[in-house]
């Protein structure tokens, strides 16, 4: 199903998706987005829904088994206390991503803002996932309790910035951050250090970087060159 975005409001936008989910499509396909917040939120039934053009905050909110596909880039608060599902963005995305997040996964291609990860935790078998393919600002791991962060610094337009920014895991006192590369220790909180990965660390990886890699159709071979 196809639904044109040009010049809806986010609530009509949303209201129209809402519809088609409840009248059992399986895949929608949404044109000329521009800006529109909540899209996808609440969502939970197994719908893939593609965006082509920039959604707005909040993509993904509470949603429950969906799976969004973004085009372009997106905005802030992508996943924000999402249980299950995934959100893939072909591009850049904002600040305060997966938020209080519980479960599925955000793959971003590109570089994230700033508080990535904030307050992430697990809950029983769900375990959430971000991957940033890029670089990342301040506050990365902010008061994260669970789940699974994974920073690649690979995918950039701007190969002069520094892959992480200042207070790296402020007040983190739960899951894991595995960094490709080296880590600027003097940017680290004092919550946090350094470790080298384990087997298991690595068999763990293996299979969420599998996922990532598919989604974007890169050689998980090229991600691995590095430590």
């Amino acid at each position: 199903m196809k639904i044109d975005a040009k010049g809806l409001y986010y609530r009509d936008l949303n209201r129209k998706i809402r519809e088609a989910v409840n009248c059992g499509a399986e895949k929608i396909d949404l044109q000329n987005v521009n800006g529109q917040y909540f899209i996808g939120d609440g969502v939970n039934r197994p719908v893939t829904i593609t965006i082509n053009g920039v959604p707005g905050n909040d993509l993904g909110a509470f949603m429950n088994g969906a799976t969004i596909v973004v085009k372009d880039n997106a905005q802030d608060n992508i996943g924000n206390t999402m249980n299950a599902g995934k959100v893939v963005v072909h591009g850049h995305a904002g600040d305060v991503l997966g938020y209080g997040m519980r479960g599925g996964s955000v793959h971003i291609l590109k570089d994230v803002g700033y508080r990535v990860g904030i307050h992430m935790k697990s809950y029983d078998n769900n375990k959430p996932v971000l991957v940033a393919g890029g670089k990342a600002g301040d506050f990365f791991g902010e008061y994260m309790a669970g789940g699974v962060l994974i920073l690649l610094g690979m995918f950039t337009d701007e190969p002069e910035k520094p892959k992480h920014g200042f207070r790296f895991g402020t007040g983190m006192h739960g899951g894991v951050i595995y960094v490709r590369g080296d880590v600027d220790t003097s940017k680290l909180s004092r919550e946090v250090g350094v470790y080298d990965v384990t087997d298991e660390d690595q068999r763990e990886l293996a299979g969420y970087l599998k996922d990532y890699c598919k989604d974007f159709k890169l050689d998980i071979k090229d991600v691995l060159k590095e430590k």
